[in-house]
């Protein structure tokens, strides 16, 4: 089969370009910007790639067009597929029949901890030699890649809510169908689809539905939202995390923590991975894989050499005694949940965080009145506010009393200004989920130059 896909790099559809070529497909791909490192990946592959979205890309026909939920009507390549009867499909929809299907799929959804979940869970079963596939959202540092197609019958895939689709809007999650699913938290996000949290919470509820009742549901046990759509209905067992009737952590200290199940010890793990959340996710992992047939001390053992995720805390450089990190944290609770595992780690240092708010949810400013304290952890704060932001970054400025807070329009001044603000011993934490502008190493090469 020849596949063509629209929006090839980004994350779900570059990694399904990478499944797609090592089922034996032949595949090409268009995207409005095709840039590193995805571009290189695929370009390594094999992969033709496109610059923009012309109707000669699609020439001659291919047997199948995957159209990115990032193009909508009105896009040549969109009104070209349709005016000429091409058959097109979902990311979500080509993966659910020409991957997923036949597979035990185990899904990890949630609003923050996805792709570090998903990437514990895909090593766990690696270490265990069960070879798994996996499409993540991020590059496990253990792989080296975001997709592998697997040779057993087990696949992890990061379970987005986000839409398929412009022609279908039902969430991502609700077309794989899992065996096994992680529900790791809940929060509004997607402000740009959803109105409030309760339509997230159906969202979800449907989720629920798709999970057959030989299956296992593992959950937050102390997220709230969680709770209410749990009790919507769910027909499937249900396994919980950081509560006591179920799988949690005790004997917190620097070199580790117990992993207990219903009160009993599991064993301890010993990691330098940051946070609290970290070891949520940790307990999530645990928990689907012994539904795979792994056991908890197995986990924990491998655990112990999971090497992390790319722009997850990911240390980018050190340059005159100054440590610059990437991470991808855009919302405020993981915000704040990094700065504080940041902070654990450098103890008394000065941590300069610096934010890009580029996400849909936080370009609407649906997270405006929270931004200031989930920066509060910081010493000092540099907040970008771009052209088009559509609301004024000051206010959270303001709000951050007692720290030295700026607003700053350029990527030039913004690096200039960070510079200027850092000696040794520093940590700088820059926060997006984008490329920021090359910020990280414009950053770096000031402070070599000094």
């Amino acid at each position: 089969m020849h596949l063509h896909i629209l929006g090839i790099c980004g994350t779900l559809m570059g990694g399904l370009a990478r499944l797609a070529h090592e089922a034996g497909h032949a595949v090409s791909g268009s995207d409005q910007n095709v840039y590193p490192p995805m571009s290189t990946q695929l370009t390594q592959l094999g992969v033709t790639l496109n610059e923009g979205y012309r109707a000669e890309h699609l020439q001659p026909a291919p047997d199948c067009v995957v159209i990115g939920n990032a193009l909508s009507r009105g896009n040549p390549a969109v009104e070209y597929v349709l005016n000429q009867g091409l058959p097109y499909t979902s990311g979500p929809e080509w993966l659910a029949q020409h991957i997923l299907r036949g597979r035990w799929v185990l899904a990890v959804a949630g609003t923050h901890g996805k792709t570090t979940t998903s990437s514990m869970l895909a090593w766990i079963l690696e270490h265990a030699g069960l070879e798994p596939g996996f499409l993540i959202g991020g590059v496990a540092q253990n792989f080296g890649v975001s997709a592998r197609l697997g040779s057993g019958p087990f696949f992890i895939i990061e379970a987005d809510e986000y839409d398929s689709a412009f022609f279908d809007k039902r969430p991502k999650f609700i077309h794989y169908r899992p065996r096994t699913a992680i529900l790791n938290n809940l929060e509004f996000d997607h402000a740009d689809i959803f109105p409030d949290l309760a339509a997230i919470e159906q969202q979800f509820h449907y989720f629920i539905r798709t999970i057959p009742g030989s299956g296992l549901v593992i959950g937050n046990g102390t997220d709230e939202a969680l709770a209410r759509v749990l009790k919507r209905g769910c027909w499937t067992p249900v396994e919980r995390f950081g509560v006591s009737d179920g799988w949690g952590i005790h004997d917190h200290s620097a070199e580790g923590f117990d992993i207990l199940y219903q009160g009993r010890i599991q064993g301890r793990l010993r990691w330098e991975v940051l946070g609290a959340h970290n070891q949520m996710n940790a307990l999530a992992a645990i928990a689907a894989a012994r539904h795979a047939g792994v056991t908890p001390a197995q986990a924990i053992g491998a655990l112990q050499e999971f090497q992390g995720v790319q722009r997850r805390m990911e240390v980018y450089g050190v340059a005159n005694g100054v440590t610059v990190y990437d991470d991808f944290a855009h919302h405020p609770t993981a915000i704040a949940a990094t700065l504080h595992g940041l902070r654990q780690r450098v103890g008394t240092a000065r941590i300069l965080a610096v934010l890009e708010p580029r996400s849909n949810t936080m370009r609407l400013g649906a997270h405006r009145h929270t931004l200031a304290p989930s920066l509060s952890l910081a010493d000092a704060v540099f907040l970008y506010q771009p052209p088009d932001l559509g609301w004024e970054l000051s206010a959270v400025a303001a709000a951050l009393t007692n720290k030295k807070a700026r607003v700053l329009d350029s990527i030039a001044s913004l690096s200039e200004a960070i510079t200027l603000e850092t000696r040794p011993g520093d940590h700088v934490l820059i926060m997006s989920n984008g490329g920021f502008g090359g910020l990280h190493e414009r950053v770096l090469e000031r402070l070599k130059s000094l």
